[in-house]
């Protein structure tokens, strides 16, 4: 941006607008009964010349043509036009500005439905491989700070696997709020109990922390046995690349 200060403090500067992301700012004509004939640092008299204002040159004095680079178009010397015979055969130069996704990019009623079967698939592969979707990651058009997921559905989630002792070691805390109000239990204690919990919880800890993880986290519906209601979205069969993500038997 091309800007020249102007020494008048009774008039504001007049715009010229080039283009959406320039501007030339033009200093009003002014007159040396305008200035201070002393500064207030060493108090001496100041010489300032009409055409030239704290050692700028008014563009309007000039007797050059001043061309400005605004979109395609620019201007080189004759005596600087081989330094740039290599740029001028790429084209005229197009303006990049970072792309960020409007409400129109992610409506919930354009989301892509996924539905997966959790059984004999490891716990924390299926997760990750669900919240990567429930994210976005996936997408080219990923945004970290726009819900541009998808939702995913599992089914047959009392079919949960986990590796090694896990199903004896791995415990789950939860608290009432009152004292003496932790409960403790484990994998395979929850998962008789409330085998979707399982699931949820290993999602909701790959996602974001905040009202974007909140919103997120409702992407995810998990069901005991392999029925669901969401038939009318006609979800498609989740694409898993982890290739270790079912359970050696």
């Amino acid at each position: 941006m091309l800007a020249i200060a102007s020494p008048c403090t009774t008039a504001s500067p007049s715009c010229t607008r080039m283009h959406s992301s320039l501007h030339i700012f033009r200093p009003p004509t002014c007159s040396l009964s305008r200035i201070s004939p002393k500064t207030s640092f060493t108090g001496r008299n100041l010489q300032v010349s009409q055409n030239k204002v704290a050692g700028i040159k008014s563009p309007r004095s000039s007797s050059s043509t001043l061309r400005i680079r605004c979109g395609g178009e620019i201007y080189i010397p004759e005596e600087h036009r081989e330094l740039y015979e290599e740029i001028e055969k790429l084209g005229p130069i197009i303006s990049q500005k970072t792309w960020y996704p409007k409400a129109a990019d992610h409506e919930n009623a354009k989301k892509t439905w996924y539905i997966v079967d959790a059984t004999d698939k490891i716990l924390g592969r299926l997760a990750s491989t669900i919240a990567i979707h429930i994210r976005g990651k996936n997408l080219a058009t990923f945004t970290p700070s726009v819900d541009m997921g998808a939702y995913v559905i599992v089914v047959n989630a009392e079919n949960i696997a986990v590796s090694g002792n896990k199903r004896t070691q791995k415990l789950y805390r939860r608290h009432s709020g009152r004292p003496g109000g932790l409960k403790v239990e484990t994998f395979d204690h929850l998962q008789k109990r409330i085998p979707e919990r399982i699931v949820e919880h290993a999602v909701r800890g790959m996602l974001p922390k905040g009202r974007l993880g909140r919103r997120l986290f409702t992407h995810l519906k998990v069901f005991k046995g392999p029925d669901h209601p969401h038939e009318a979205q006609k979800p498609e069969p989740l694409p898993i690349v982890d290739k270790r993500i079912m359970i050696k038997k």
